[in-house]
Parts: C-alpha cells; structure tokens; sequence
C-alpha cells in the first residue's frame, strides 16, 4: 500500500515532469547571428515574432531561438544535440555565412549540413530551411547598415513566411 506522502511526491513530480515537456519548444530555431536577433535583440528576432503570429493565430507552439552570433555550420553540428531537445517537431535552419569567414571550405560546409539534416531526419524532425528568406529580406532593403544582419521589418517578413511551414 502506497503512503499519503508517497502518492502526492509520486503526483507533484508528474506534474512538474507535464510542465516541463509542455514547455519545451516544438519549434527550435537553430542558427547564427541573423537567428539571434543581432542588432534588434532577441524579442524581435524572427523566432519570437514566429511564435507572436502563431499564438496570434490560436497556436500553442513555442519557439526556440537557437541562434549564436559569429557560429557555422560545424558549430551548428557540434551543438545539435543540445539545442535540438527531444520533442521538437520542426527546426528552422538558418546557416548564414560565417563558413568561409571562419575558414570552413564549401565541401565541409556541404558536409556540415547534410549531417545536421540527416540527425533530424532520424529523430523525425522536421526541417524548414530560412537562408532564402533571409536573403531575400537582405536584398530587398531590410539589412541594418552593416548589410548583414536584418531590420526588425525584415525579421518580420521573414517570420511571416514562416508561420505555413511550422503550422
């Protein structure tokens, strides 16, 4: 016979363990500065304006911005795992380019990638590629004066084209 205080410790942890996989992100953007929000900060990233239009729709999905600044496609690969939590649903890929800034030929930057897209594939994960749409932003004016890294407004129209994809 279980005790009163073992039933509700045994209740309590369920609960938190709900809370917790509740709060993971199903939808996990992994990328480099332009996913970080550099220049306009996290809140007006593309990733939480995503996850702004999806509630605004009646979505419950939540999004992960795993963007780190200056980071390539290795440093995506070598982080996958950790970014990537079990439960996630579709991760958004935004590779940039920091490769041949940080020596990385085309051949491994290849290689890189065709890794990364085949661990999600095997974990069943859903993949949305972001590099055209940020590039298109880019092009059409909506690059800070760096002209690398994009307005809020680009952040938005890229996020906008997004929301079909991760639905």
């Amino acid at each position: 016979m279980i005790s009163l205080k073992t039933a509700i410790l045994a209740a309590t942890l369920l609960a938190g363990m709900s809370v917790m996989q509740s709060a993971s992100a199903q939808v996990v953007a992994l990328g480099a500065s332009n996913t970080e929000g550099h220049g306009v900060g996290s809140s007006e990233a593309y990733p939480a304006q995503l996850e702004r239009m999806l509630k605004a729709k009646g979505s419950s999905t939540q999004v992960r911005n795993a963007g780190v600044f200056g980071d390539t496609t290795q440093g995506m690969l070598s982080r996958l795992s950790s970014s990537v939590p079990e439960g996630t649903k579709v991760v958004i890929l935004q590779f940039g380019g920091n490769d041949g800034r940080r020596g990385i030929t085309p051949p491994q930057r290849q290689a890189n990638i065709a890794n990364i897209q085949q661990q999600l594939k095997a974990r069943g994960i859903k993949t949305v590629q972001a590099d055209g749409y940020v590039k298109a932003a880019l092009q059409s004016g909506m690059a800070q004066s760096d002209h690398i890294h994009l307005t809020a407004a680009g952040h938005q129209r890229v996020a906008a084209q997004l929301v079909g994809s991760v639905r």
